[in-house]
């Protein structure tokens, strides 16, 4: 059963279609179908302590790990959880992102929605392109807890450009490590159609961004609005008020009227 499931399970890894180098796209499909497309760029800030220059105090510096293009994929379907696992550089790094959908009792009925549910960030300070000199290097393992992220109604995609933070907690000496993603993209469940994301659900800052953008828009538009109404009253009155007769001030004028 596992081997049928291994060749009924494909993962890809599209990157090299994406014109940001720094941003992966992923892809896993069951049984010939879609069922979870990711893009996103990841970037993660480590602390790992180092030897100060009298080699007797530490000091702590900060690895700043992105996540690599052609990153190993794997991959994991399911009706109500869904996994993506990725690797990089020989295995010293891996990142895996855990979806659960559920549903939830509303005024409305009975609605459901997805989210991140957990995070898991393996990584080794004895790997040199990152991390210089640590002492003790060895592999870590940085993981959330309880995680509620990135919620989305169910059938929906979702979708962030702004970079968001994530803290994940290290088991080297519970140091906090911090995961910073942008420009997602993501669909676990209830993807359409192959390579085809559903209709997407953007997250509070894009939303609160794109009303800030439009706003200064609209008040101009209400604002010549009101300026034209006004000019149109004004003509409009002051047509009416020169059609009128207008009646001398002078009373002794008045006998040489009619």
């Amino acid at each position: 059963a596992a081997a049928r499931l291994a060749a009924e399970q494909e993962v890809e890894n599209l990157s090299g279609l994406s014109p940001n180098p720094e941003k992966d796209i992923f892809v896993v499909r069951e049984n010939r179908t879609t069922c979870l497309m990711a893009e996103f760029a990841a970037k993660f800030i480590v602390p790992y302590d180092v030897w100060a220059s009298n080699y007797v105090d530490l000091i702590t510096e900060q690895a700043n790990i992105p996540l690599s293009r052609g990153a190993e994929v794997k991959g994991k379907c399911g009706t109500n959880e869904s996994e993506l696992e990725l690797s990089w550089l020989d295995q010293a790094y891996s990142l895996k992102l855990s979806f659960l959908k559920e549903g939830h009792n509303t005024s409305r009925g009975l609605e459901a929605s997805w989210r991140l549910s957990r995070i898991q960030f393996t990584y080794d300070s004895s790997e040199r392109t990152y991390f210089k000199d640590a002492v003790v290097p060895a592999k870590h393992t940085a993981s959330s807890h309880r995680l509620s992220a990135l919620v989305t109604p169910a059938g929906r995609s979702y979708e962030c450009q702004a970079q968001q933070t994530i803290s994940l907690v290290s088991s080297d000496h519970q140091k906090s490590v911090q995961l910073l993603l942008s420009e997602v993209r993501l669909q676990p469940f209830d993807i359409p159609a192959d390579f085809v994301f559903s209709e997407e659900h953007k997250c509070p800052v894009d939303q609160r961004e794109q009303l800030e953008e439009t706003l200064p828009l609209i008040l101009g538009l209400i604002l010549g609005l009101v300026i034209v109404i006004t000019l149109g009253i004004y003509h409009i009155h002051h047509k009416l008020t020169a059609s009128q007769v207008q009646l001398p001030r002078d009373r002794s004028q008045y006998k040489h009227m009619g």
